[in-house]
């Protein structure tokens, strides 16, 4: 049978199809490309960032999801920057202030995860040892990086339009930044320029050699505790110390007969079954896929979960978030009535208008399964000097107005779009699946389980087919499907925005077992790809 490891980068899957090779297992082979994504793809991920991970291994008895999600800073608190609030991203996953405060330097930044989590997910569940595992990343980091199509769009991209500050303006906030991801003429590199970062290679060798503790309460955590102080931010050495994960149960759904594990809030899959229990009123199976009905459906299965998001997602360690009636078969049932008869459902954001995000998506020959999502949330721009990773920016995704779900607190977790999820045949994983893409996610992994599910699609062709999202008061359309039909949704009075992506809205990458067979995909959207191991 042997395994399958799918992600978006192919050093990051080539890293760990290796470590399955020589025997390790789907966790080990998960952190180890891990490690390498935060190279290859620095803005996406790193050892300054935070994610979950879901983990089933049969034979041990075990199904856990590991959380290891940034926290605010302690001396933050709900009423900081009420005054500083000037709106939202129209998706809903950032509000936008005043400078842009709460999305570049070291104001924006929460308590890293990462480090903490990729080690206790190695001390549980795997068989590597620490420096073991980070190898593949230090080798990596040593021959330098070569600019991807996808690295290149992301950094280039104009974000003036939604009030939310370029990633090419963050990248030049620090003297690393500038020397590492600039050409000699102050443009971005391009794609088949190389990435250099000597100072992220050292960094990466002290982590190696000193361990994970340094990270937190060693001369790591000194230096970057010394560096926000120095540069006006809220992090202190308090901080990465009482730093803490948590290990969690699954959230169980059902769609179709199929059982659901996935990540409990803070993070989204909570959403993404919500979706799927409302659409399963309806038998999508029977209706043309990308249809304006299909669509339609959707859309306004979308915009239900998004109102329910607003309202109640947060930290429930600090908030009452209703869970288990917001994905209750009666719940969905009575909005899948409401769409039946035609309501329509309004999403109502703050006036004023592709998140950074990493999958991976493993199973091995002992039938484990893990499916983790890691990320900066989006890229601070904050390095400090002589370390040269990227610190994550997710304070901007946290709601200034106190006595909100998603309000300030310190040491609250942000919320996470995450969705890492398995769906099972009976009592073996069928589908491992996850995303990167901010708010989209659990609209696209929703989509891409009914793909296979309803459609009978192979698991490439349910990441790459044409995707729809409806997280505001418009359905956002790939540039692949058709004008007739979003024409038709027009004519029935719906706000139609063509991408001007033809593969758009999260970046699926999942793993399909039937008959003892895998087959992966990666969506074409980013530059990755799936790789079986005998």
């Amino acid at each position: 049978m042997g395994g399958m490891i799918v992600a978006p980068q192919p050093e990051a899957v080539e890293a760990g199809a290796l470590v399955l090779k020589r025997g390790g297992n789907a966790v080990d082979a998960g952190i180890a490309a891990a490690f390498v994504q935060g190279v290859v793809d620095p803005l996406m991920c790193g050892i300054g960032g935070f994610g979950s991970m879901q983990v089933f291994m049969p034979k041990r008895g075990l199904h856990e999801v590991l959380e290891f999600y940034a926290r605010a800073p302690l001396a933050a608190t709900p009423d900081m920057w009420t005054d500083k609030l000037l709106g939202q991203s129209r998706d809903g996953f950032a509000f936008l202030l005043e400078g842009g405060i709460s999305e570049q330097g070291h104001l924006a930044v929460c308590t890293p995860g990462n480090v903490k989590g990729y080690a206790e997910a190695l001390t549980r569940y795997g068989t590597l040892d620490w420096a073991e595992a980070m190898a593949p990343a230090i080798a990596q980091a040593k021959r330098g990086v070569m600019v991807r199509p996808h690295m290149h769009w992301f950094w280039s991209q104009d974000q003036g339009g939604s009030g939310q500050v370029n990633t090419a303006d963050k990248l030049r906030l620090t003297p690393t930044g500038r020397e590492v991801f600039f050409r000699p003429d102050g443009s971005v590199k391009r794609p088949g320029d190389k990435i250099h970062n000597p100072d992220h290679t050292r960094s990466l060798e002290r982590l190696a050699a000193e361990g994970a503790h340094s990270f937190y309460h060693g001369a790591l955590a000194e230096e970057m505790a010394a560096d926000f102080q120095a540069a006006g931010g809220l992090l202190r050495k308090e901080d990465f110390a009482a730093y803490e994960l948590s290990v969690v149960q699954p959230l169980w759904g059902a769609y179709r007969g199929h059982r659901i594990s996935t990540s409990p809030p803070p993070a989204s899959g909570m959403l993404m079954l919500q979706i799927l229990h409302i659409l399963e009123n309806f038998e999508l199976g029977r209706l043309d896929h990308n249809s304006a009905e299909h669509i339609a459906l959707l859309a306004e299965a979308m915009k239900r979960m998004t109102i329910d998001k607003d309202r109640h997602m947060g930290d429930p360690a600090y908030v009452d978030v209703p869970v288990e009636r917001l994905i209750s078969r009666d719940y969905c049932a009575g909005l899948a009535a409401s769409i039946r008869a035609g309501e329509r459902a309004t999403v109502k954001r703050l006036d004023r208008s592709q998140r950074e995000t990493t999958h991976i998506s493993v199973v091995d020959d002992a039938g484990n399964a893990v499916a983790l999502t890691h990320t900066l949330g989006s890229p601070s721009g904050a390095i400090s000097p002589g370390l040269g990773f990227i610190y994550n920016g997710t304070m901007s995704r946290f709601d200034p107005r106190p006595g909100r779900a998603a309000s300030i607190a310190p040491g609250k977790r942000r919320a996470s779009s995450a969705a890492p999820t398995i769906v099972f045949d009976g009592d073996r994983p069928k589908i491992v699946i996850g995303a990167p893409g901010g708010s989209y996610i659990a609209p696209a992994v929703a989509q891409g389980i009914m793909n296979v599910i309803d459609f009978g699609m192979s698991m490439l062709e349910a990441v790459a087919a044409p995707r729809i999202v409806a997280v505001s008061d418009s359905i956002d359309v790939a540039n692949r499907v058709p004008h007739y039909v979003t024409d038709e949704l027009a004519a029935q009075g719906y706000d139609i925005k063509r991408s001007w992506q033809s593969y758009a809205f999260a970046a699926l990458h999942g793993i399909l077992i039937q008959d003892s067979k895998f087959s992966g995909g990666a969506d074409p959207q980013r530059d990755g790809m799936a790789l079986w191991v005998k």
